[in-house]
Protein backbone atom coordinates (compact mmCIF):
# COMPACT_ATOMS: atom_id res chain seq x y z
CA UNK A 1 0.00 0.00 0.00
CA UNK A 2 0.99 3.47 -1.01
CA UNK A 3 0.63 6.34 1.70
CA UNK A 4 -1.31 8.06 0.26
CA UNK A 5 -5.57 8.12 -0.45
CA UNK A 6 -6.32 4.51 0.34
CA UNK A 7 -9.85 2.73 -1.69
CA UNK A 8 -10.93 -0.38 -0.28
CA UNK A 9 -14.36 -2.03 -2.28
CA UNK A 10 -16.37 -4.79 -1.18
CA UNK A 11 -17.86 -5.91 -4.41
CA UNK A 12 -19.44 -9.08 -5.42
CA UNK A 13 -17.66 -8.34 -8.92
CA UNK A 14 -13.95 -7.38 -8.28
CA UNK A 15 -13.24 -7.95 -12.00
CA UNK A 16 -15.02 -4.35 -12.65
CA UNK A 17 -11.85 -2.60 -10.91
CA UNK A 18 -10.09 -0.81 -11.95
CA UNK A 19 -12.26 -0.59 -14.75
CA UNK A 20 -11.59 2.92 -16.11
CA UNK A 21 -10.11 3.90 -13.27
CA UNK A 22 -7.07 1.99 -14.74
CA UNK A 23 -6.71 4.15 -17.48
CA UNK A 24 -5.73 8.33 -18.08
CA UNK A 25 -5.15 10.38 -15.33
CA UNK A 26 -6.62 8.28 -12.41
CA UNK A 27 -4.66 5.34 -13.82
CA UNK A 28 -1.26 7.10 -14.04
CA UNK A 29 -2.38 8.10 -10.61
CA UNK A 30 -3.15 4.47 -9.47
CA UNK A 31 0.42 3.64 -11.21
CA UNK A 32 2.60 6.62 -9.78
CA UNK A 33 1.56 5.52 -6.05
CA UNK A 34 -0.74 8.91 -5.82
CA UNK A 35 -3.63 6.22 -4.37
CA UNK A 36 -4.09 2.57 -4.47
CA UNK A 37 -7.53 0.29 -4.91
CA UNK A 38 -8.20 -2.48 -3.10
CA UNK A 39 -11.12 -4.96 -3.96
CA UNK A 40 -12.38 -7.86 -1.13
CA UNK A 41 -14.64 -10.29 -2.47
CA UNK A 42 -17.80 -10.06 0.23
CA UNK A 43 -18.23 -14.50 -0.65
CA UNK A 44 -14.77 -14.93 0.43
CA UNK A 45 -16.71 -13.98 3.85
CA UNK A 46 -19.73 -16.23 3.67
CA UNK A 47 -20.40 -18.70 6.45
CA UNK A 48 -21.31 -21.81 4.06
CA UNK A 49 -19.28 -23.97 1.23
CA UNK A 50 -21.85 -22.23 -0.92
CA UNK A 51 -20.54 -18.81 0.05
CA UNK A 52 -24.14 -17.74 0.12
CA UNK A 53 -24.21 -14.26 0.42
CA UNK A 54 -28.28 -13.14 0.40
CA UNK A 55 -31.14 -14.37 1.13
CA UNK A 56 -35.28 -13.84 1.07
CA UNK A 57 -36.81 -10.16 2.24
CA UNK A 58 -38.06 -10.69 5.68
CA UNK A 59 -41.98 -9.70 5.46
CA UNK A 60 -42.01 -11.34 2.10
CA UNK A 61 -41.50 -9.41 -1.68
CA UNK A 62 -39.58 -9.96 -4.49
CA UNK A 63 -35.85 -10.57 -4.53
CA UNK A 64 -33.14 -11.51 -1.90
CA UNK A 65 -31.46 -9.21 0.42
CA UNK A 66 -27.61 -9.29 1.27
CA UNK A 67 -27.34 -11.12 4.59
CA UNK A 68 -25.56 -8.46 7.75
CA UNK A 69 -23.78 -11.12 8.98
CA UNK A 70 -21.65 -11.95 6.12
CA UNK A 71 -21.24 -8.05 5.39
CA UNK A 72 -20.09 -7.12 8.52
CA UNK A 73 -17.47 -10.09 8.51
CA UNK A 74 -16.18 -8.50 5.39
CA UNK A 75 -16.19 -4.86 6.07
CA UNK A 76 -14.51 -5.83 9.53
CA UNK A 77 -11.66 -7.35 7.66
CA UNK A 78 -10.78 -4.19 6.25
CA UNK A 79 -12.28 -1.56 8.89
CA UNK A 80 -9.31 1.18 10.02
CA UNK A 81 -11.12 4.51 10.38
CA UNK A 82 -11.65 5.95 7.41
CA UNK A 83 -14.71 6.68 5.80
CA UNK A 84 -17.57 3.78 4.96
CA UNK A 85 -19.66 5.02 2.28
CA UNK A 86 -23.01 2.80 0.54
CA UNK A 87 -23.92 3.55 -2.23
CA UNK A 88 -27.21 3.76 -2.48
CA UNK A 89 -30.20 5.22 -4.72
CA UNK A 90 -31.75 6.46 -1.38
CA UNK A 91 -28.67 8.02 0.17
CA UNK A 92 -27.40 12.01 0.64
CA UNK A 93 -26.79 13.23 -3.39
CA UNK A 94 -23.23 13.24 -4.01
CA UNK A 95 -21.73 16.83 -4.09
CA UNK A 96 -18.29 19.00 -5.27
CA UNK A 97 -18.04 19.34 -1.56
CA UNK A 98 -18.06 15.97 -0.17
CA UNK A 99 -15.65 15.18 -2.65
CA UNK A 100 -13.28 17.73 -1.70
CA UNK A 101 -13.72 16.01 2.26
CA UNK A 102 -13.30 12.58 1.11
CA UNK A 103 -9.97 13.55 -1.09
CA UNK A 104 -8.37 15.79 1.82
CA UNK A 105 -8.64 11.93 4.20
CA UNK A 106 -6.90 8.68 3.83
CA UNK A 107 -9.60 7.22 1.90
CA UNK A 108 -12.37 5.36 2.00
CA UNK A 109 -14.05 1.94 2.27
CA UNK A 110 -16.80 1.64 -0.43
CA UNK A 111 -19.73 -0.87 0.01
CA UNK A 112 -21.63 -2.31 -3.12
CA UNK A 113 -24.74 -3.52 -3.12
CA UNK A 114 -26.43 -6.06 -5.42
CA UNK A 115 -30.17 -7.72 -5.51
CA UNK A 116 -32.94 -5.84 -3.57
CA UNK A 117 -30.64 -3.92 -1.20
CA UNK A 118 -28.40 -4.73 1.72
CA UNK A 119 -29.78 -5.40 5.28
CA UNK A 120 -30.37 -2.12 7.50
CA UNK A 121 -28.98 -3.42 10.75
CA UNK A 122 -25.63 -3.77 8.68
CA UNK A 123 -25.83 -0.19 7.72
CA UNK A 124 -26.68 1.01 10.97
CA UNK A 125 -24.30 -0.98 13.31
CA UNK A 126 -21.51 -0.31 10.90
CA UNK A 127 -22.15 3.42 10.91
CA UNK A 128 -22.36 3.59 6.57
CA UNK A 129 -22.83 7.05 5.16
CA UNK A 130 -24.93 6.09 2.11
CA UNK A 131 -24.24 8.43 -0.84
CA UNK A 132 -26.56 8.60 -4.13
CA UNK A 133 -24.92 9.46 -7.72
CA UNK A 134 -28.56 10.19 -8.84
CA UNK A 135 -31.94 9.50 -8.82
CA UNK A 136 -31.99 6.50 -10.84
CA UNK A 137 -31.35 2.86 -10.29
CA UNK A 138 -28.20 0.26 -11.34
CA UNK A 139 -28.11 -3.21 -11.38
CA UNK A 140 -25.45 -2.27 -8.34
CA UNK A 141 -23.30 -0.51 -6.66
CA UNK A 142 -20.15 -0.99 -8.71
CA UNK A 143 -20.75 1.80 -11.25
CA UNK A 144 -21.66 4.15 -9.06
CA UNK A 145 -18.41 3.41 -6.99
CA UNK A 146 -16.51 4.04 -9.90
CA UNK A 147 -17.67 7.44 -10.07
CA UNK A 148 -17.36 8.90 -6.73
CA UNK A 149 -14.03 7.20 -6.67
CA UNK A 150 -13.21 9.12 -10.53
CA UNK A 151 -14.18 12.14 -8.78
CA UNK A 152 -11.76 11.94 -5.71
CA UNK A 153 -8.96 10.59 -7.27
CA UNK A 154 -8.83 13.54 -9.69
CA UNK A 155 -8.58 15.85 -6.82
CA UNK A 156 -5.63 14.21 -5.28
CA UNK A 157 -2.64 16.42 -5.42
CA UNK A 158 -0.58 16.14 -8.67
CA UNK A 159 -3.41 14.46 -10.67
CA UNK A 160 -4.52 16.70 -12.40
CA UNK A 161 -1.57 18.48 -14.88
CA UNK A 162 -3.04 22.09 -14.20
CA UNK A 163 -4.36 22.51 -10.91
CA UNK A 164 -6.42 25.45 -11.95
CA UNK A 165 -8.42 23.74 -14.44
CA UNK A 166 -10.03 22.55 -11.24
CA UNK A 167 -11.02 25.46 -9.98
CA UNK A 168 -13.09 26.73 -13.06
CA UNK A 169 -15.22 23.19 -12.99
CA UNK A 170 -19.06 23.02 -12.54
CA UNK A 171 -20.03 23.02 -8.97
CA UNK A 172 -16.73 24.47 -7.93
CA UNK A 173 -18.43 27.83 -7.43
CA UNK A 174 -21.43 26.56 -7.00
CA UNK A 175 -22.47 27.20 -10.93
CA UNK A 176 -22.35 25.33 -13.92
CA UNK A 177 -19.36 25.81 -15.76
CA UNK A 178 -18.93 28.50 -18.77
CA UNK A 179 -18.92 27.24 -22.79
CA UNK A 180 -15.66 26.26 -23.67
CA UNK A 181 -13.94 26.86 -27.27
CA UNK A 182 -10.91 26.27 -29.39
CA UNK A 183 -9.82 26.90 -32.91
CA UNK A 184 -10.44 26.67 -35.66
CA UNK A 185 -12.28 30.06 -35.01
CA UNK A 186 -14.91 29.78 -37.40
CA UNK A 187 -16.71 26.06 -37.66
CA UNK A 188 -19.99 26.15 -39.67
CA UNK A 189 -20.82 29.41 -39.81
CA UNK A 190 -20.43 29.26 -35.99
CA UNK A 191 -17.40 32.14 -34.50
CA UNK A 192 -15.94 31.89 -31.06
CA UNK A 193 -17.24 34.68 -29.23
CA UNK A 194 -15.62 38.05 -30.08
CA UNK A 195 -14.62 38.55 -26.14
CA UNK A 196 -12.40 35.45 -25.98
CA UNK A 197 -10.26 36.44 -29.10
CA UNK A 198 -9.82 40.21 -27.32
CA UNK A 199 -7.19 39.97 -25.01
CA UNK A 200 -9.30 41.53 -22.48
CA UNK A 201 -8.59 39.26 -19.54
CA UNK A 202 -11.49 41.46 -17.11
CA UNK A 203 -13.68 41.09 -19.93
CA UNK A 204 -13.24 37.69 -20.90
CA UNK A 205 -13.57 36.45 -16.92
CA UNK A 206 -16.53 38.83 -16.49
CA UNK A 207 -17.92 36.94 -20.06
CA UNK A 208 -17.46 33.96 -18.40
CA UNK A 209 -18.96 34.41 -15.35
CA UNK A 210 -22.15 35.93 -16.57
CA UNK A 211 -22.77 33.08 -18.99
CA UNK A 212 -21.63 30.62 -16.08
CA UNK A 213 -24.62 32.27 -14.59
CA UNK A 214 -26.74 32.02 -17.46
CA UNK A 215 -26.59 28.07 -18.26
CA UNK A 216 -27.11 27.74 -14.32
CA UNK A 217 -30.29 29.65 -14.48
CA UNK A 218 -31.76 27.57 -16.79
CA UNK A 219 -30.66 24.59 -16.92
CA UNK A 220 -30.49 23.83 -13.09
CA UNK A 221 -32.95 26.57 -11.09
CA UNK A 222 -32.02 24.75 -7.67
CA UNK A 223 -28.47 25.25 -7.97
CA UNK A 224 -28.88 29.35 -8.71
CA UNK A 225 -31.57 29.29 -6.26
CA UNK A 226 -28.70 28.17 -3.46
CA UNK A 227 -26.26 30.50 -4.73
CA UNK A 228 -28.80 33.57 -4.33
CA UNK A 229 -30.39 32.41 -1.00
CA UNK A 230 -29.74 34.43 2.37
CA UNK A 231 -27.03 33.22 4.72
CA UNK A 232 -27.93 31.53 7.44
CA UNK A 233 -27.27 33.55 10.29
Amino acid sequence: MTGGFRATVLTLYPEMFPGALGVSLAGKALQDGAWSLETVQIRDFAFDRHRMVDDTPAGGGAGMVMKPDVLARAVDHVADGRPKLFMSPRGKPLSQARVRELAAGPGAIVLCGRFEGVDERLIEARDFEEVSIGDYILSGGETAALVVLDAIVRLLPGVMGNALSGETESFETGLLEHPHYTRPQEWEGRRIPDVLLSGNHGAIEKWRRAEAERLTRERRPDLWAAQNAPSKK
